[in-house]
């Protein structure tokens, strides 16, 4: 079974193995990575963090886990521009600098292990954490309390103040679309890179964890257009024609397929 394989497997299972499907993606980028490996090595931070947890309701539970695991020196990563090192689990676990979906996974694993309710929240621009039935989200990166006017602040911070917080933006994450976005993490931080045949990897694999989106065609396109591949770039540019309702980007994605039309393959 190849990695992309395993991977889908561990969402098949019941609960899905949310973790270990992860470790499966970061095999796609380092062969060498042995995921039973860090799944034994991660019991060594489980008995790390549960040694400072107090008693208490789960929301109290859950915020401490998360301050357990900022004093254990894990932070998000503060490179600048950031780099896949940031997304790839094991790299997060070894240097405990990550972003903070990468952060998410880690403390979604330890609170599952721990018999503690906390899912993940597909917020823009910064992954969250709820308790559910909990009037607050949590910050995966040192557990800072969410509330309305924080989650506004934040959002204004990542997207502009023109922003509007809806009910959209609070929604819980399966673990398929933690998994997909995860994936379009990784798709961006490679192609920044120049990395394109990495990026690759990401941008198909995001197609086949959910629903494909205008944007993700239209970000495997760039890539194939990258890798000189006009034949596959064709093909996300007429599948982006097809799901968009935007008539100028209609009329945009036209125009480019006529233009491809008129280069020869190379492939």
């Amino acid at each position: 079974m190849n990695p992309r394989h395993a991977c889908l497997a561990c969402l098949d299972r019941d609960p899905p193995a949310v973790f270990e499907a992860a470790l499966w993606i970061a095999v796609e980028h380092d062969p060498a990575l042995q995921p039973a490996q860090v799944l034994q090595d991660i019991n060594t931070l489980q008995l790390q963090v549960s040694a400072g947890l107090p008693t208490g309701s789960a929301a109290e539970q859950a915020q401490a886990l998360l301050r357990r695991l900022n004093a254990l020196d894990f932070h998000e990563d503060d490179d600048n521009p950031p780099h896949p090192q940031a997304a790839l689990l094991h790299r997060v676990l070894q240097s405990r600098r990550g972003q903070p979906l990468s952060l998410a996974l880690i403390a979604l694993e330890l609170a599952r292990r721990l018999l503690i309710p906390l899912v993940g929240v597909n917020f823009p621009g910064h992954f969250l954490l709820r308790v559910p039935g909990a009037d607050h989200l949590l910050d995966p990166c040192g557990g800072r309390r969410l509330y309305t006017r924080d989650c506004r602040e934040l959002l204004h911070r990542q997207l502009g103040p023109q922003a509007v917080l809806s009910g959209g933006h609070l929604h819980s994450c399966d673990a398929r679309g933690l998994l997909q976005r995860l994936s379009r993490n990784l798709r961006h931080l490679y192609q920044q890179d120049g990395d394109y045949l990495s990026a690759l990897k990401d941008a198909e694999r995001v197609l086949q964890l959910g629903p494909p989106t205008v944007v993700d065609h239209l970000a495997r396109a760039e890539l194939y257009q990258q890798l000189a591949c006009p034949q596959a770039e064709r093909y996300d540019l007429q599948h982006a024609l097809l799901l968009t309702e935007d008539p100028a980007q209609r009329l945009q994605l036209t125009q480019r397929l006529r233009l491809l039309t008129r280069v020869p393959a190379l492939h």
